[in-house]
């Protein structure tokens, strides 16, 4: 017969389906975790966004969840949501832009009218391209009408720039998200918002939009060229065209002139593609026959290795990760495209993403890297053509390539090690963690395995949803038991991965990190919080 008594523990031992502490809250899975603060489940939307929901809910919930936190912050505590969203899409640590522009357009839209205005004056540090501004204009109608102060605050992106960059931004981002470049600035100007149009060039630009009015002595130089580009089908006169002019972007030419590999060419020798554009075209610029086995443009491959430009552009390590495995894949997920990838550009996109965090500091501790492997993890990770467990696995290298002393290992219901190593391409190493088992989620077990292997530990990172619920014991019990066990004041680090409001993280206790799994600053702030600097 069964001993029901002898499985009654008492000794901080909480199965994870049951409530270790008052402060804990059941997650989708239905285990027990706690409530991350404001700050991290921002930090969380802004990095992380909706797109694709999670294993336990679906995108529209998800979304609906977060819209209303966010919603929420924009009524109440305006202020740390404009900072916060300004800071983290200003440095670049979001793989997209969409989440930031949709809290600053709430932010606009909501609560007191002075925090509205706040939104509006760090509008264009966020909405910093085209397309982003209309996204934002797209989303603020979601919140507010065409008043006073919003149409003086659209007005301010147009009167805010040099001619030669409105030009720039006017020609490549004509139209998206359903609006065009002509319609908002008709309604910024309904109240005389861009009487203040300083420069003749400015007013000649705003009379071309409006009116096809060309006024050859003001316009910026980039319209002409832009204009001559549409009225020829001679690749002689694209390719003149694009060395006339540096600010000639692909956006800007026919659709024929992208046909055409000599046109290509001239982009990447005089420098008119930005590393974005770059990326996005590898499989067109192959297809071409620009890009070659024995027959790679230096500039490609500079362009796409230089530290500095990288970090310039903004490049999100996530991106050039998706863009590294869709071209090393050899065909589109999102259509009948194939190529044959290139493999010197392959390694260049693979050198490329650890070069997208900076310089990463070692902490110099013994960091054992924990995987999420089970079932959840095989999630979309967004709108990326990855899953949470391919975006996990891929991360971590950036951690194993930098940590002198650690050991990659993988867990669901077990704990295994993963014959994966930053030494490898990352298209092997997500075609390697995906051929593994998965089950349900135990988040104990690496402080486990190392008390029972008497494995010395000082950091334990945990890639995750967070949605465990399988263990015998909570994962900030098990950190606890491990300390005593071993007389280290071991750290844990949560990365989480989706953008839900659970953590495993303890928030009571230092020594318990929780970030975001897709915030490119991740590899720097887990070696500082590893180093007790945080």
């Amino acid at each position: 017969m069964a001993d029901a008594l002898s499985r009654h523990v008492t000794h901080g031992q909480t199965p994870q389906m049951e409530k270790a502490r008052a402060d804990q809250v059941k997650n989708n899975a239905g285990g027990y975790t706690f409530q991350v603060s404001d700050t991290t489940r921002l930090n969380r939307f802004l990095t992380l966004g909706t797109d694709g929901g999670t294993y336990y809910v679906a995108e529209r919930p998800l979304t609906r969840e977060n819209a209303a936190f966010v919603t929420g912050l924009a009524e109440q505590n305006a202020p740390f949501l404009v900072n916060d969203t300004a800071r983290i899409s200003e440095a670049g640590r979001a793989p997209r832009n969409n989440p930031a522009l949709f809290a600053l357009a709430a932010a606009a839209g909501l609560g007191d009218t002075r925090y509205r205005q706040g939104a509006l004056d760090v509008m264009p540090r966020v909405a910093r391209t085209g397309t982003h501004f209309l996204t934002f204009v797209k989303y603020a109608e979601m919140f507010r009408g065409w008043g006073p102060q919003f149409t003086k605050g659209v007005a301010n992106w147009f009167t805010s720039k040099t001619a030669d960059d409105l030009a720039y931004q006017l020609l490549k981002y004509k139209q998206r998200d359903g609006w065009a470049m002509r319609d908002v600035m008709r309604l910024a100007n309904s109240k005389g918002g861009l009487k203040s149009l300083a420069t003749p060039e400015h007013r000649a630009l705003f009379e071309y939009v409006m009116k096809g009015t060309f006024d050859a002595d003001n316009l910026p130089a980039l319209v002409d060229v832009a204009e001559q580009a549409h009225e020829t089908r001679a690749v002689k006169d694209w390719v003149r065209l694009i060395a006339s002019n540096r600010s000639l972007s692909h956006e800007m030419l026919p659709s024929e002139a992208l046909a055409e590999a000599d046109v290509w060419r001239a982009m990447i020798e005089h420098g008119t593609l930005p590393l974005t554009a770059l990326l996005r075209n590898l499989a067109r610029l192959t297809k071409l026959g620009v890009l070659a086995p024995m027959s790679v443009p230096t500039a490609v491959i500079e362009k796409l290795t230089n530290q500095d430009y990288i970090t310039k552009s903004r490049i999100h390590p996530v991106n050039v990760l998706i863009a590294q495995r869709t071209y090393a894949a050899g065909y589109s997920r999102r259509g009948s495209s194939t190529w044959v990838p290139v493999p010197q550009v392959t390694d260049a996109l693979d050198d490329m993403f650890y070069k997208a965090f900076g310089n990463v500091e070692p902490s110099g501790k013994s960091t054992l890297i924990s995987l999420d492997v089970s079932g959840s993890m095989g999630s979309p990770a967004g709108d990326t053509g990855l899953s949470c467990r391919e975006v996990t696995a891929a991360m971590s290298m950036v951690v194993a390539k930098t940590e002198p002393n650690y050991a990659i290992m993988g867990f669901s219901n077990t704990f295994v090690p993963l014959n994966i190593s930053p030494r490898q391409r990352l298209d092997d190493v997500i075609r390697t963690i995906n051929g593994l088992p998965f089950a349900g989620t135990d988040c104990s077990l690496p402080m486990l395995w190392a008390q029972q292997n008497n494995i010395a530990v000082d950091t334990f990172q945990v890639w995750t949803d967070n949605e465990t619920w399988a263990g015998r014991m909570h994962p900030h019990e098990a950190l606890k038991q491990y300390r005593r066990a071993s007389g280290r004041d071991a750290r844990m680090q949560v990365i989480g991965i989706s953008a839900t409001n659970f953590s495993i993280a303890d928030p009571l206790d230092p020594g318990q990190l929780d970030v975001s799994g897709f915030d490119s600053a991740v590899p720097q702030l887990l070696a500082a919080h590893a180093r007790g600097e945080v």
